[in-house]
């Protein structure tokens, strides 16, 4: 997998070429500031885009302002976007601005290793990713989740947020697969979105309409 990084931290960015060139993936750009990862995205198009939230010149929300302006100029790309801390900031623009493709983890989550590069190649792959804090501060600014699901329809969909399969749904909810299949289908029945449709972007409009609501 070819893999830009972007971070306004040296060490950082070394540290992350060093577990993605071990994990066997190539890092063909690596970039200090927004602007720069915009630029070397759109010129390199590699299969996954890693980038800090917090970046020059703002010093605030850049990276995200910035993988948000990859999306708008280049649909398909791959972004995932870490951070130290949860900005719900532009968020919402990124995650409506493609089918898929998308993650969103705080940098805590590099020190598992395997979950860092199972959530890199999730996203590389056009799976949607985010940390649960993120989904959590997300919601909190809502008042009303989706309304017409059951408090058990509103569990599965939010580890699906998290990116987990529905076997990893039935194992973190101690039910079977087949229940798990069972709420999925209901899911995306109370929210119109039709059989006929891909499943990853039915699981991608569910996470979306979630987050929204």
């Amino acid at each position: 997998m070819r893999v830009v990084v972007a971070d306004d931290s040296l060490l950082l960015r070394e540290g992350l070429q060093l577990l993605l060139a071990e994990a066997g993936h190539e890092v063909v750009g690596s970039v200090g500031d927004g602007p720069a990862f915009v630029a070397a995205m759109l010129e390199l198009r590699p299969d996954l885009g890693l980038v800090d939230v917090r970046m020059p010149p703002s010093h605030t929300d850049e990276g995200l302002r910035a993988a948000v302006d990859v999306r708008r100029s280049w649909p398909e790309a791959r972004l995932l976007v870490l951070s130290q801390y949860v900005e719900v900031s532009y968020a919402d623009d990124l995650l409506a601005t493609g089918d898929g493709g998308i993650g969103y983890l705080l940098k805590d989550r590099v020190s598992d290793l395997d979950d860092f590069l199972g959530s890199v190649q999730a996203v590389a792959n056009g799976g949607t990713v985010l940390d649960p804090l993120v989904v959590r501060q997300l919601m909190g600014r809502h008042r009303d989740p989706i309304a017409d699901l059951t408090p058990r329809e509103r569990e599965v969909l939010s580890l699906m947020a998290e990116g987990r399969s529905n076997a990893a749904i039935a194992e973190a909810l101690s039910v079977s697969l087949a229940g798990v299949e069972k709420h999925t289908q209901r899911i995306f029945a109370k929210l119109g979105l039709l059989p006929d449709d891909d499943t990853a972007h039915r699981r991608v409009a569910a996470v979306l309409a979630f987050l929204r609501s």
